[in-house]
């Protein structure tokens, strides 16, 4: 197995450092790519303003996450006391895979000066050095030099990445620019941000960033929102927000409730079951024992609270989300929009998916009728119960319908 070692700082992780690592996965063909916050940089000091050790390491998660599921976001510099040499790093990784191919990642500066690096030798001894080259200048006469001097010298395995035309941008520039958003800046930093990340960023209030979480632009609830679940999970979020908002035009709701409604609707769809279950007791949501058993029932609820209580959304918005999985009955037009949205967005793919996006523009209590009976039908076949709400809501539908 080859696998990449990404080494930096991290503060903050950027597209350039995602474009990067992208580059080098393809081209060296990486099996896996481990990204190394670390903990004290040998070359220089943190910032004054620097994002705590996790901080960093969940921001470098979230890089992570939208990379791919081949790469991963390690603490094993920011577990190491001491200064971070790279040595120590890759010998550690050694010891942990050795049967297999190492790769440290670095740019053009470092690579011409790695030799001066603590203990050099034990970093070629375990890992080849792979260049980042953003010029074909990178990639000239210095770098060959350099590659031969490090071959005699270490018997140094060396190659190049090229990199496409990336996002790029010095952290401490990028830092000063997401403070300065606040105090009337014109230049966007969320243009240099993997979206999650700025988002992470704006929810711990980092960098000198204020975000009024009571407040937010949709922009930065969009942002905020997507930090909270995994990568995979964005499309289904976006195309919920487009679908609600399309929908909530056409049946004379107010789309900016549905835009806000649709961008929170699963923000809490990774949490684990005890923090569901301790946030419906902090909120005082009553739970019955199906619920109390059930993430996937359980993030609605929560999904609910915190759009009301930790982001000031109003009661038709929380009221909404809360029903999404669901349903419940007499549910308003609103609620069924969002429901709907959730349900048939354009990327779900499944048999009567079709007929329902046919029906959301004639009718809504006949679409939320297939919907809920297709979910009934599809539950009882795998064995599992069915929340008394969403029978509930399918005997008032039928009751209408007759």
């Amino acid at each position: 197995m080859k696998i990449g070692i990404y080494g930096g700082t991290f503060d903050p992780p950027h597209l350039g450092h995602m474009e990067a690592a992208k580059a080098a996965m393809d081209q060296l063909s990486l099996d896996r790519l481990i990204i190394i916050p670390d903990r004290e940089p040998p070359h220089k000091g943190l910032p004054t303003d620097a994002a705590s050790p996790q901080q960093r390491l969940e921001m470098a998660r979230l890089m992570a996450d939208g990379i791919g599921p081949r790469a991963e976001a390690s603490d094993l510099e920011l577990k190491r006391e001491g200064k971070s040499y790279t040595a120590d790093t890759v010998e550690e990784l050694h010891e942990a895979f050795p049967d297999d191919e190492l790769w440290l990642l670095m740019g053009t500066d470092m690579f011409l000066t790695v030799q001066n690096w603590y203990q050099p030798e034990r970093i070629f001894q375990y890992a080849g050095v792979a260049a980042f080259s953003r010029s074909h200048d990178d990639t000239g006469e210095m770098f060959e030099e350099q590659s031969q001097y490090l071959s005699e010298r270490f018997h140094a395995r060396t190659t190049i990445v090229n990199l496409p035309q990336i996002h790029e941008i010095a952290s401490r520039d990028l830092r000063r620019m997401l403070a300065s958003e606040w105090t009337g800046g014109n230049v966007d930093p969320a243009q240099y941000l993997w979206l999650p990340v700025y988002g992470y960023i704006l929810r711990e209030g980092l960098f000198g960033t204020k975000a009024d979480l009571k407040h937010l632009s949709d922009k930065h609830l969009r942002a905020i929102s997507y930090s909270m679940v995994k990568a995979k999970r964005l499309p289904h979020i976006k195309g919920t927000e487009e679908t609600a908002v399309a929908l909530a035009k056409f049946w004379g709701v107010d789309p900016d409730k549905a835009r806000r409604a649709a961008i929170l609707h699963d923000c809490t769809k990774y949490w684990e079951l005890e923090p569901q279950v301790a946030a419906c007791d902090k909120y005082d949501i009553e739970l019955d024992e199906l619920e109390r058993q059930s993430p996937k029932l359980l993030h609605s609820k929560t999904g609910a609270a915190m759009a009301k209580y930790i982001f000031g959304e109003p009661d038709d918005v929380y009221n909404a989300i809360f029903c999404h999985t669901t349903g419940k009955p007499g549910m308003t037009t609103f609620d069924k929009i969002i429901y709907l949205a959730d349900y048939m967005e354009p990327n779900r793919d499944f048999d009567g998916v079709e007929e329902m996006r046919r029906l959301v523009w004639e009718d809504l209590d006949k679409a939320m009728l297939l919907g809920l009976e297709m979910s009934v039908e599809d539950l009882t076949q795998r064995g599992v119960p069915v929340h008394r709400n969403t029978q509930g809501t399918l005997d008032e539908l039928r009751g209408r319908s007759q």
